[in-house]
């Protein structure tokens, strides 16, 4: 893995760094890496993901029938 070193960070950032990794239980080295993580390499969301299928192939047309039949609510007794 690679390291990297970043200087000059404000005083009042690193202290927010140190309360967020704090606060989700991670050392501000890992905190970091987390925030770098999630900001360069998002996760993509399966709906975008299927939804950018769609466009590259030119879209789905679906033909849907519906029954008309009601729909009987859940019981929870």
């Amino acid at each position: 893995m690679s390291a990297i070193t970043v200087r000059n960070i404000p005083e009042a950032t690193h202290r927010a760094l140190k309360v967020r990794a704090a606060q989700h239980g991670r050392s501000t080295e890992a905190e970091v890496r987390h925030i770098l993580e999630n900001t360069v390499r998002p996760k993509a969301k399966i709906g975008s993901a299927l939804a950018e299928i769609g466009r590259r192939v030119g879209g789905v047309q679906l033909k849907i029938r519906r029954s008309g039949a009601r729909v009987t609510p859940a019981s929870f007794e």
